[in-house]
């Protein structure tokens, strides 16, 4: 069975956090929500309360098939801060294992060098800051696969992110059945 840590911090969007969780979950991936923070608990974007499973400091990296990373300006900030969250990201890409990140998060990526010269998108206030790291931003895909790495835009677009996740962990079929079962789209 797939296993995905999806990681949060205060000012993480909530939005963006939760829907590929809920997904994953549907889809029977096992999931963990991993604080970077100092408390399970974390102060989100607009101030609802969310409650991780794990601190990072608690968790074995070598578990996990997939690292997620949702948006939100300060929640972004605060992910970027955590140096043992950027190291595994980059050992992830290395090993072609996946990594993921939605809205203002794949500014994590490119600062990594991640993004060089690799097709992703964010949302539209990041693109040139993408650009800028090498990335070939495509603005008119809510979400982008390019091997392991899977971006998207924003916090409307967190099923599409969080169904693409099923797909590449799960299937297309789990996928499509599951898109199917949420009534997302065209039925």
């Amino acid at each position: 069975m797939a296993k995905v840590a999806v990681f949060i911090a205060d000012g993480s969007e909530e939005v963006e956090a939760i829907t590929p969780v809920d997904l994953l979950r549907r889809a029977k991936v096992d999931v963990d929500v991993v604080s970077v923070m100092d408390s399970l608990e974390i102060s989100a974007s607009r101030d609802v309360k969310i409650t991780a499973d794990k601190l990072i400091g608690e968790i074995n990296f070598d578990d996990y098939d997939l690292l997620v990373l949702p948006g939100g300006v300060r929640g972004t900030n605060n992910l970027n801060a955590c140096e043992v969250l950027k190291k595994q990201l980059v050992r992830f890409n290395d090993q072609g294992k996946g990594i993921a990140a939605i809205c203002a998060a794949p500014t994590v990526f490119a600062g990594l060098g991640l993004l060089n010269g690799k097709t992703s998108t964010c949302n539209p206030g990041f693109w040139e800051e993408l650009r800028a790291n090498g990335a070939d931003v495509i603005e008119d895909s809510k979400v982008v696969v390019n091997g392991n790495i899977i971006t998207s835009q924003a916090m409307g677009t967190s099923v599409d992110f969080g169904l693409e996740l099923v797909g590449y962990l799960c299937g297309e079929e789990e996928k499509e059945s599951l898109r199917k079962n949420i009534r997302f789209g065209a039925i």
